[in-house]
């Protein structure tokens, strides 16, 4: 029935290949969705893409967005958005951004612009419901407003473009929503994207499980065992396999692919094998393969290890990365402006002339993508004539003279007003950022779980730099071969779209925390320290012991459960409060000791369970397997079900 009024639906551009086996296992489980819906929440570009349950091997990829800049592909959307004066959601992407560059500038001091904002989630020590964030002009606002705006936004550009293929209004309720997040984050950046999108209205809290929180390595990862040979490039080997000549350069040979992605994208439906693709063939049981996803914001690691025959994904490693991303460039190019020009001037320039601000770094940005380790030639970047201007108010000379009196090597003055910069100057604003991921990289490879890597898989965006494919390839000396799929840019949205039609296909994932609740043990001498002693009613007991319910770094099977049991302290208490605490410490014996902090609360609604039994006891479930915790509870004399959270964003 629920298939019913989709029958006469358009066929796509794009034909799609037979399915030589039945499907049925890709369909997934519970309430059955007609369609699943990826967005991709990037720090700097976003974007979204869809799959119909009835045909899971053809990803469709968003209409393009209006707007665009020169030298970069508009797949995704700059991940930027506008708000009126009175706090009113305007626009998002390329849209928000040209609107905000074509105000009047004494108008756009009142307007609120954001952009880069999702690296909020991840450096936020105590993040909440009530965090902040700082738009262009300084002024603050509420962080899950701006995320469910966004979201919001992308709601309705998906369901248009679903109704407009489909020939009808298409109703929320047969999407099934795939959010990806970086695998490094912590739990309550994770929920707090979920409540955003409760808040968005993308889904309710009702009905949860129609939203799925994807890691973007996980999801570049299932991607990648689908590729064919002539949609990636083997740095490694430097094959002909692409349509490329061995001798080409670690640049000119991105420059193809990007081209040849160019050329095959009037049709937005990308293909994807119905059983594992060309380059996994060649895997075999037990074989290793690292996923490094480059974004804008995060650099994300995780180390699959195969199953077969179903391909199915084993985590070896718990996830790890950093803040190591290409903004991490963007604030190199800040530092150099405050060294030539001052900090104050730099500080001020933002504050009263945000819009001239944002036309700057767009365009470093364009600048930024062609920097290569054998680019001779300089760099110019064009200075907003605002920027010159206010310059020659505030310090009463030229830009120009600032450049010479600043010893800054390797950027010069162009009399067309712009700042030339030597190839070296820009690979030197690259080095900070690259460095910290080939440190990293280092660090992984000389873990025991992390040898023999068969394959490294470079996604993101910023997988594009040929700087950082040079580094990557330096450091790994032949170890492993390099592969880079084509559209790289792309390829987290369509394995999160992969990942929403078979949630089920990374079977083992490692904790990246250990976490635990705080009990009471019996006291035992000569075990437990003297401090620790409490006498209640006669027993000796021993406080702050960690119940550990995890460790850090611990394999953990998709399903598998932990399980307790809660008493309530008296028969008419109607909600059990139990502090959840966690570490990086995978072990852990009390509460009180150093690295080990208050993470969450479980919360247990026994209130409508009351029953006459002398002692109640809740029986908990927590499921630590997915890529969220989640918890559940049954009182044991009734059998009834007890209503269970955990929150993570509660301080």
């Amino acid at each position: 029935i629920v298939w019913k009024r989709f029958v006469n639906r358009p066929r796509p551009v794009l034909f799609c290949t037979a399915y030589t086996q039945n499907n049925t296992d890709q369909v997934p489980s519970g309430p059955s969705f007609v369609v699943v819906v990826a967005i991709d929440f990037g720090t700097t570009s976003s974007g979204y893409a869809y799959a119909f349950t009835k045909e899971p091997e053809c990803i469709h990829t968003m209409r393009r967005w209006e707007g665009g800049d020169p030298g970069v592909s508009n797949q995704k959307t700059p991940t930027t958005i506008l708000l009126t004066p009175d706090r009113k959601f305007h626009s998002f992407g390329y849209a928000a951004r040209d609107f905000y560059h074509d105000l009047d500038p004494s108008e756009s001091k009142q307007w609120l612009y954001l952009e880069k904002f999702k690296m909020k989630l991840h450096t936020t020590a105590n993040l909440s419901i009530d965090t902040d964030l700082h738009a262009a002009n300084g002024k603050r606002v509420k962080a899950l407003d701006i995320f469910a705006y966004a979201l919001a936004f992308f709601k309705e550009q998906a369901l248009k473009e679903l109704s407009d293929q489909t020939g009808s209004e298409f109703d929320n309720n047969d999407v099934r929503w795939v959010i990806t997040v970086p695998a490094i984050w912590k739990m309550p950046a994770k929920q707090f994207m979920r409540e955003a999108a409760y808040k968005s209205g993308l889904v309710s809290r009702e009905n949860p499980e129609q939203l799925i929180i994807a890691l973007e390595p996980e999801a570049a990862s299932i991607y990648c065992r689908k590729l064919r040979l002539h949609q990636m490039i083997d740095l490694g080997s430097r094959t002909t396999q692409n349509g490329f000549s061995p001798t080409d350069n670690v640049g000119s040979t991105m420059t193809q692919a990007k081209e040849h992605v160019r050329r095959n994208r009037q049709s937005r439906t990308f293909l994807v094998e119905n059983v594992v693709g060309e380059l996994w063939s060649e895997l075999e049981e037990g074989d290793r393969y690292v996923v490094v996803d480059c974004g804008g914001g995060t650099v994300d690691l995780t180390v699959h290890q195969i199953r077969l025959p179903e391909g199915h994904l084993k985590e070896l490693y718990k996830a790890s990365g950093g803040p190591y991303g290409s903004i991490g460039i963007d604030y190199e190019f800040e530092k150099l402006l405050c060294k030539i020009f001052g900090q104050d001037f730099i500080d001020q320039f933002k504050i009263k002339r945000p819009a001239a601000w944002v036309d700057l770094m767009i365009a470093f940005e364009s600048r930024k993508r062609a920097a290569a380790p054998d680019r001779t030639n300089p760099l110019n970047i064009n200075l907003p004539f605002s920027f010159i201007d206010y310059y020659k108010k505030f310090r009463g000379h030229s830009v120009e003279h600032a450049l010479r009196k600043s010893n800054v090597d390797f950027v010069k003055w162009s009399s067309q007003g712009m700042l030339r910069m030597n190839p070296d100057a820009m690979n030197a604003l690259f080095k900070p950022t690259i460095d910290h991921i080939i440190q990293h990289l280092t660090e992984l490879f000389e873990k025991p779980e992390v040898s023999d890597i068969k394959f490294l898989f470079l996604v993101g965006g910023f997988a594009e730099s040929p700087l950082l494919q040079q580094a990557v390839q330096n450091m790994l000396q032949g170890r492993s071969r390099i592969i880079i799929p084509h559209d790289v840019g792309l390829t987290i949205l369509k394995g999160a779209v992969l990942f929403g039609l078979d949630p089920g296909v990374i079977k083992v994932r490692r904790s990246p925390l250990t976490y635990g609740v705080g009990v009471l043990n019996r006291f035992v001498e000569g075990k437990h320290p003297p401090e620790k002693l409490l006498v209640k009613d006669g027993t000796r007991w021993c406080t702050d012991v960690f119940d550990t319910f995890i460790a850090a770094d611990q394999s953990v099977a998709l399903g598998e459960l932990v399980k307790r049991s809660y008493t309530p302290a008296k028969p008419s208490q109607q909600v059990i409060v139990i502090h959840v605490y966690c570490s990086e410490s995978e072990s852990v014996g009390f509460i009180s000791e150093p690295g080990v902090r208050k993470c969450g609360t479980l919360r247990l609604d026994v209130s409508g369970t009351e029953s006459t039994a002398p002692r109640r006891e809740i029986q908990t479930l927590m499921q630590f397997g997915d890529t969220e915790i989640r918890a559940m509870a049954v009182d044991v004399a009734t059998a009834r079900t007890v209503k269970a959270s955990i929150d993570f964003l509660s301080h």
